[in-house]
């Protein structure tokens, strides 16, 4: 009978626990045929697991150590970014200025409870593209179905949530913005899978390994959500705007262009400056706005860009300016969800829409398969037909009503005029939820060197707050 050391117990029992309350964290039973493979690394060692550090050849020792490190790193990686948390980067500007471009964020797994992965043969740290080698960066099998284990809480009203794109289900790899179901409508089917040149090969992707975006969360499963002249309404109440939200103004001058000082004291970025009314293209659009000209038909210096409230108020104290117009409504996009079906909604007027929960049941009129037919086809996985007589079926059987699987969320960029959210594409449902921002742990300023302002200083580790 082999005997075990003292020490060699308490390791297996060490490890043995930590890995039972994991098993339990995951109520998932078929984890327990894992404590055999404990039993031989810490006791009974049939499987020479540490047989390379016996070699007699330094050298030989010397790179399997390495690559014992190496795989190790990587399994810890692995976990560490599935089950507590990630690093993310802002890559766009529609949370500004709440989040700023160049802001790198660790993204707790906890807030809500992490993802067991759909696609769990995959390389740590790539979303879903091997760099340099420019293929998938996981294997589709095996697959797994949703599953969140507990977390510390759920998501709130106002929480900036970071997400996977729910249209990045279907891309073209060559334009991916917009997103696949905007360029359908656009361009048709048939153009986007011929005309390989421009949009790519046309790809499906699984949940965890859609692009990763991050919005704030205005709407709540089973609310009745309206934006009314850049307002939104919950319910018929109208709600209080985040602190930092931005709108686009048209700015017009008193004949002289704006300095770099006057662009940083309202705090706008190189990437938003723009001087319109040099362009004889823009005379029509700067009139309809509101703009007049002078006797020899010239504008003087107007400009566009996006300004916080405090932004404005600084703005309109400002001697420079002779006039500002927000950004008419007009002057949006004109595809918003559903993007198959007129609904006359708009960025700044956009609604009423019941944001879809768990168990509320709809009728499937016309309007309602407009609006909730991604929800049960893409996102709930249900075959759905609609028949020349006018009946749906669902699953095969016939419809005429349907009980949500899934809590949905309605999320909308602080960059309002600026923004692809909600608005664009939809609902997010609950099993496309990475986390939650917690802490900015470095903030770059791309319109600034090194010394001069390159690293955003005051922005180091910044607790991440919902207004």
């Amino acid at each position: 009978m082999k005997t075990f050391s003292k020490k060699q117990w308490i390791k297996f029992g060490i490890a043995t626990t930590l890995y039972l309350l994991f098993t339990l964290w995951m109520k998932n039973a078929w984890l327990l045929f894992g404590i055999p493979v404990l039993v031989d690394i810490f006791l009974t060692q049939y499987i020479p697991w540490g047989a390379w550090k016996k070699s007699k050849n330094p050298r030989i020792r010397n790179i399997l150590e390495w690559v014992d490190d190496i795989i190790f790193a990587l399994i810890a990686v692995y976990f560490i970014n599935i089950f507590i948390f990630q690093n993310y980067q802002i890559p766009s500007s529609s949370l500004e200025k709440s989040l700023l471009v160049g802001d790198y964020l660790f993204v707790s797994k906890l807030s809500y409870g992490p993802r067991v992965p759909n696609t769990p043969l995959s390389f740590p740290l790539v979303q879903n593209t091997l760099p340099v080698f420019n293929c998938k960066s996981y294997l589709e099998w095996p697959s797994w179905d949703y599953k969140r284990v507990k977390g510390l809480g759920k998501v709130k009203r106002n929480d900036i949530v970071v997400f996977n794109f729910p249209a990045g289900d279907t891309i073209a790899l060559k334009v991916q913005n917009p997103d696949y179901y905007s360029l359908l409508e656009e361009y048709g089917r048939e153009r986007i899978y011929l005309d390989k040149a421009t949009f790519g090969e046309v790809m499906y992707r699984p949940v965890d390994k859609r692009e990763n975006f991050v919005k704030r969360c205005i709407g709540m499963p089973g609310d009745l959500l309206e934006v009314r002249g850049n307002k939104v309404y919950i319910n018929g109440n109208i709600t209080e705007d985040p602190e930092k939200m931005q709108l686009n103004y048209y700015l017009e001058t008193n004949g002289s262009m704006l300095s770099e000082e006057q662009f940083r004291l309202l705090e706008i970025s190189k990437a938003d400056r723009m001087l319109i009314s040099g362009n004889s293209m823009n005379r029509e659009t700067l009139a309809f706005i509101g703009f007049t000209p002078d006797e020899n038909g010239q504008f003087n210096p107007i400009y566009h860009f996006p300004m916080t409230k405090m932004a404005l108020e600084k703005a309109k104290k400002m001697s420079i300016f002779r006039k500002i117009i927000i950004e008419p409504d007009e002057m949006g996009g004109t595809i918003y969800y559903p993007v198959d079906y007129h609904t006359g909604w708009t960025r700044d007027n956009y609604g009423p829409l019941w944001i879809p929960k768990k168990g509320e049941k709809i009728d499937l009129t016309e309007k309602n398969l407009a609006l909730y037919k991604r929800c049960i086809k893409n996102y709930e996985n249900n075959t759905l037909e609609i028949k020349k007589d006018g009946t749906i079926y669902i699953n095969g059987k016939a419809a005429t009503s349907y009980t949500f699987k899934y809590d949905y969320y309605f999320m909308m960029g602080d960059n309002r005029h600026a923004s692809a959210d909600s608005r664009s594409w939809g609902f997010v449902p609950e099993d496309h939820l990475v986390g939650k921002p917690i802490l900015i742990w470095l903030s770059l300023d791309k319109d600034r060197s090194f010394f001069d302002g390159g690293i955003r200083w005051n922005r180091l580790f910044r607790m991440v707050h919902s207004d």
